[in-house]
């Protein structure tokens, strides 16, 4: 077993609690550019994924349609950056990230947010300069393609053994799986337990506040495990 040296956390249904602000600002567009809405779920479960990527699930009819995207983009944006807008950290997610940051583990953020959404919420949340490293589905690629992690880990010269992603949704699973990086399920986020639970998980938190005894618990294993190795 390897010891972790870096955990790289999805953003939103991860850290912070925004999964009614997407879907608000979503359907908010939809209004603007007169589409039916479609359902919350319908809506929700494409949180995770870039923006493009998600236009082309939720309206498959528009795919590859540049106008159209680049309409609903800023649709969304006038909702998403109101000045009233009000998005929360998960209780107890700063304190968790502290508590990292304190046992010396390099800290990662990759998500399907844009790099001025990720920037507007490190600074307004006090967080600028916190992270290690960051990257966003508007300037790599979007889930569940390994990219985003892989230069993460070239950034911080680290192996994939030695990182482990935590997200709620498929998509970080599976990108993480793709890079061969060991996995945390959050399952208080977006998607529902079971669909996160078969992708070899290093272990599933029911609350962001979980973490620390999980790694502790992870900690252990792991010495035991040379322990072991050693007396063979």
């Amino acid at each position: 077993m390897h010891d972790i040296q870096l955990i790289i956390f999805d953003w939103d249904g991860t850290l912070m609690d925004s999964e009614a602000h997407i879907v608000a600002s979503m359907h908010g567009a939809m209004d603007n550019l007169g589409i039916a809405r479609l359902p919350v779920r319908e809506v929700s479960n494409i949180i995770g994924l870039g923006m493009r990527e998600a236009l082309d699930a939720l309206f498959p009819q528009q795919a590859g349609d540049d106008g159209f995207a680049q309409e609903f983009v800023a649709a969304y944006r006038e909702y998403f950056f109101a000045e009233d807008a009000e998005q929360v950290f998960f209780d107890g997610a700063v304190p968790v990230l502290e508590d990292m940051r304190e046992r010396g583990m390099l800290l990662a953020v990759a998500t399907g947010k844009s790099r001025r959404g990720l920037k507007l919420a490190l600074k307004h949340n006090d967080l600028e300069g916190f992270f290690d490293a960051t990257r966003c589905a508007d300037e790599t690629a979007s889930k569940p393609d390994p990219l985003m992690i892989n230069e993460i880990l070239q950034n911080l010269s680290i192996s994939p053994e030695q990182a482990v992603m935590i997200g709620d949704t498929e998509y970080d699973m599976e990108m993480a799986g793709n890079a061969g990086t060991h996995a945390i399920a959050a399952n208080y986020g977006v998607h529902d337990a079971s669909r996160l639970s078969g992708y070899g998980l290093l272990g599933s938190l029911e609350s962001i506040t979980e973490l620390p005894d999980l790694m502790d618990q992870y900690c252990e294993q792991a010495i035991r495990v040379v322990n072991t190795l050693e007396q063979v």
